[in-house]
């Protein structure tokens, strides 16, 4: 039996800052955004240094690599598995999808957060932690919509995003793949 959470509470948990999709054609995707669409750059975070990750419940050995661009203030995702672990990012491609895969939350509390969303009837289908710059937790929850990420972001990794979403404003279209700048670059542009 499904549990409800009080009604809005999901939409209170902090503001939607990213769409994230799993591509079957990453290069494909990258071309989709930064020419189609006109976003980006995107910066390419290979082989994500992750810690705790937990796939449904069991622990997980997940290489992935990630890109991540800005559409205005909305930030795009772009995820790459390289291995054949079992993942939530697996099991959406094998379900025949590549579509919107999650948007992800920033929240504060991350045990307020899993509260909210398991009284939704959400059931936790992965988790992570990158040291020193964020913690994770992918819930599905029942209904139409996509996978909802709540995610704590360490300041040092905001001021990352921050960067991302300053070089999005003026950006003209070159480099649109790119290495993430040294953390010194980080607070040179001013939002």
């Amino acid at each position: 039996m499904m549990t409800t959470s009080p009604h809005g509470a999901i939409a209170r948990l902090g503001p939607v800052m990213q769409m994230a999709f799993v591509p079957r054609d990453f290069d494909a995707a990258v071309r989709f955004w930064t020419e189609t669409i006109g976003a980006g750059p995107f910066y390419h975070i290979e082989h994500l240094p992750l810690e705790d990750v937990r796939y449904r419940g069991k622990p997980a050995d997940i290489d992935q690599s990630v890109a991540l661009g800005f559409w205005g203030d909305m930030q795009i995702e772009l995820i790459v598995q390289h291995n054949d672990e079992p993942s939530a990012y697996r099991e959406w491609l094998d379900s025949g999808r590549e579509d919107l895969h999650h948007v992800c939350v920033a929240v504060n509390d991350m045990a307020a957060a899993r509260a909210v969303l398991a009284g939704a009837g959400g059931v936790p289908v992965h988790e992570a932690r990158m040291a020193g710059a964020a913690e994770a937790a992918y819930f599905e929850i029942p209904g139409p919509g996509p996978i909802i990420e709540v995610a704590r972001l360490d300041p040092k990794f905001s001021r990352l995003f921050s960067c991302m979403r300053a070089s999005a404003r003026d950006w003209d279209g070159r480099d649109p793949l790119r290495p993430v700048p040294p953390e010194e670059e980080w607070g040179r542009v001013a939002e």
